[in-house]
């Protein structure tokens, strides 16, 4: 196997310290909001390599299944072509978090931050955030909201503009989420306080988000709550493999990392609901979304799903290459390593 020699440049170096700080952090905190609640919260380290680790790799953190976490999964990885001067993607280094509490009171959670450099020396950061509540508590969006004002600053109304476009769902004519964040390409004269911003935003989050699930935690449960939340695991689910620009272009450039990039799934949704929306998304997508409602038809997304999840999405867009402009975008469009080359 060959080592890994990734992007030596000062700021991806500093941005792969940052992520890899980051993941510690919020695995320490949610394991502590576990402790609080009486359960366990070791997080269970898997990792990944790409092609054999001559191109990098990564760890993912995965959170104890039961009583205080439906899913969660911290990945980290750090991605580099060093040795294919013909890629345009020189290096990529990433923080990718998604939490499914399993409470329905309690909101789940995403969060996106990396560093690229591309071959022809365009390089920035790639920051997003959003709070994903089944049943939405107005005061914890606010407090969401509140934090990514006061790590952004200035920046926070453009960023917060960017991620209401992105998470659009305009097939149901409603949003992923309630609080929502984006900056694409981020980059400025100063990389020290390029690196500050996405510190900020990452520990704003992380500092905040577990209060947030440890208070819906507490609160009474009805059924009525639980149908609320399956109902919405079904629309991120639907948004997250007909939408979502990452994960399609992780899926189309490799095959190495499926569970890994399937982790942002919750384990269990509504197969009916979802073949239901069929009819309202256009040709190809139409014949994507039926063949998902198939693969979870018995409402469980387990490990055998996600796979056969993956392939689906892989096999429908090396098919159909021109329904990736039906995908999410902010007013920046990515370039990203599916549509590229790399």
């Amino acid at each position: 196997m060959s080592t890994p020699r990734p992007s030596q440049s000062d700021e991806a170096i500093a941005a792969r310290d940052l992520v890899h700080r980051l993941q510690q952090h919020f695995a320490g905190r949610l394991g502590a909001l576990a402790a609080e609640l009486g359960a366990s919260g070791a997080f269970t380290p898997v990792s990944w390599l790409r092609d054999e680790g001559r191109h990098g790799g990564g760890t993912r953190l995965v959170a104890p299944r039961g009583s205080v976490f439906d899913r969660g999964s911290l990945n980290v990885s750090s991605v580099h072509y060093d040795d294919l001067p013909d890629r345009l993607l020189a290096s990529a280094d990433a923080l990718s978090c998604i939490v499914h509490p399993a409470h329905p009171r309690a909101p789940s959670m995403h969060m996106h931050i990396s560093w690229t450099e591309l071959r022809s020396g365009k390089r920035g950061w790639r920051l997003m955030a959003d709070l994903n509540p089944s049943l939405p508590d107005p005061d914890q969006t606010e407090r969401f909201r509140a934090v990514l004002e006061a790590a952004s600053g200035e920046r926070y109304a453009h960023a917060a503009s960017e991620g209401d476009r992105y998470f659009q769902v305009p097939a149901l004519g409603r949003h992923r989420g309630v609080a929502h964040f984006y900056l694409e390409g981020h980059r400025t004269e100063s990389a020290a306080a390029d690196l500050s911003l996405a510190e900020a935003v990452g520990t704003g989050v992380i500092d905040l988000y577990p209060r947030l699930v440890a208070e819906g935690a507490r609160r009474p449960l009805t059924d009525a709550d639980r149908a609320a939340q399956r109902a919405y695991h079904t629309l991120y689910l639907f948004q997250v493999l007909t939408l979502d620009r990452g994960t399609t272009s992780g899926l189309l450039v490799h095959d190495t990392n499926d569970l890994g990039i399937m982790g942002s799934l919750p384990s269990r949704v509504d197969p009916v609901l979802l073949g239901s929306w069929a009819d309202r998304v256009p040709a190809p997508q139409d014949g994507l979304v039926n063949t998902l409602a198939e693969i979870v038809a018995d409402g469980e997304v387990d490990d055998r799903a996600k796979l056969a999840l993956a392939a689906a999405v892989r096999a429908h867009y090396r098919a159909h290459p021109e329904a990736l402009a039906l995908q999410a975008r902010g007013s920046v469009v990515p370039p990203t390593v599916a549509n590229h080359g790399s």
